[in-house]
């Protein structure tokens, strides 16, 4: 129990910080479909005989790339065409993720945690490696956060001072992924949009100052 106590308040504390620039950037169903990607990552790697982490990691870092793709909304059509391209990732995913369950030889007695998560059986090694991602995602966040604020806020006008946001909305998205990836561990991959969203959601409609939106998301 204490290694879930650590876990949960790791994946608690990087959700919620991840979460509050996903909102304000209105980028929730890139995050949902994240989440449910990382459901077929740890199925395929478990079908691999490799490690689920690795799963979970590979394959939300891979569709946070693709989605990273697709232009930042600057019209009605854009959003349409960002909403396709992240619905079919998601459909892909979920289709994906039964084919490799169905392909696995073996009993698959771990389907449930993979959808819902588990707090039970987490080791001294999960915990670690979950720090150690929260660390680095809590870093490289903190380094972007100030021009990342104003590129959400204004696109535009970020982009006339020089700011690259191009590359500032692919390294969030990757940053979003990791977390996905890492809340996926322990809630499932159904759950990680609640932790996502809801925390961020409510601070952000309980008050309109961003740092006390933020400070009361984590």
């Amino acid at each position: 129990m204490v290694n879930a106590f650590r876990a949960g308040t790791i994946v608690a504390v990087v959700a919620g910080a991840i979460g509050w620039f996903m909102v304000l950037r209105r980028q929730a169903f890139a995050g949902h479909t994240l989440a449910v990607v990382s459901f077929p990552g740890a199925a395929g790697a478990i079908w691999l005989g490799v490690s689920a982490t690795t799963g979970y990691f590979a394959a939300c870092i891979v569709a946070a790339l693709v989605i990273a793709l697709v232009p930042r909304p600057s019209s009605a059509q854009t959003y349409s065409e960002e909403s396709a391209v992240v619905g079919t990732v998601q459909a892909f995913a979920l289709a994906s993720g039964m084919l490799f369950v169905s392909l696995y030889g073996g009993f698959l007695n771990s389907v449930t945690a993979l959808l819902f998560g588990t707090f039970l059986g987490i080791s001294d090694r999960q915990v670690f490696t979950l720090l150690v991602v929260a660390l680095v995602v809590t870093v490289v966040l903190a380094a972007i956060a100030r021009p990342l604020f104003f590129a959400t806020v204004d696109s535009d006008v970020a982009s006339a001072r020089g700011l690259p946001t191009r590359l500032l909305s692919i390294v969030f998205l990757v940053l979003l992924g990791c977390t996905a990836a890492e809340v996926s561990q322990i809630t499932g991959a159904l759950l990680v949009f609640a932790l996502l969203v809801m925390p961020a959601a409510s601070a952000q409609q309980l008050t309109a100052r961003p740092g006390l939106s933020f400070g009361l998301t984590i």
